[in-house]
């Protein structure tokens, strides 16, 4: 019989890193910056300018997603760092959605309609492969402030908010792949 292929294995090395500061603690996230070089610019040169300070986790959904990256709040804002306001998906055959810790980018459910949004999983959703584009992982002991974030009592089941918001302080760059990056 075939050897079945571990999907953490099939994942390709990770070059750059991030870590997201949260008011839960901190998340460092490794990133697939040659599968996903355009989502993985856009993350870095917005945190290199301070877009993500003091935003909140506007979506919470138990044992799916946990989603910020919106200036608003409301899930409807947000921009990207390309001229044309969006930017397109980056699917890669090596990264798939089987498992919590993945970091993906969040759209308006229509494809390339990628702008700041993005979210983290906490467990395999499989219904989001070819829809959302991965950019990277988390690493190490953050995965269980996500938990954590994900735990929170929410106020609106439809819509996933929380009663009271867990917030994104910012985002670090520790590791930038990109070395021609200039913040606006």
């Amino acid at each position: 019989s075939a050897m079945q292929v571990d999907p953490l294995q099939a994942e390709p090395p990770t070059n750059g890193r991030i870590q997201l500061r949260t008011s839960m603690g901190d998340v460092t996230v490794v990133l697939w910056s040659k599968e996903a070089p355009k989502a993985c610019r856009n993350i870095i040169q917005l945190a290199l300018e301070g877009y993500y300070e003091d935003q909140i986790f506007h979506r919470i959904v138990k044992d799916f997603i946990v989603q910020t990256g919106d200036p608003t709040g409301t899930g409807r804002g947000g921009s990207s760092i390309y001229p044309e306001g969006t930017f397109e998906d980056e699917f890669h055959h090596r990264l798939k959605f089987v498992r919590r810790g993945l970091v993906a980018m969040a759209n308006s459910a229509t494809r390339n309609s990628n702008e700041s949004q993005f979210f983290i999983t906490l467990g395999p959703p499989p219904e989001l492969q070819g829809k959302h584009t991965i950019f990277g992982k988390v690493e190490g002991p953050g995965i269980y402030t996500v938990l954590s974030i994900s735990e929170v009592e929410i106020a609106d089941k439809e819509t996933g908010r929380p009663r009271f918001p867990p917030k994104l302080l910012g985002i670090d760059v520790l590791d930038n792949p990109f070395e021609d990056i200039n913040p606006r």
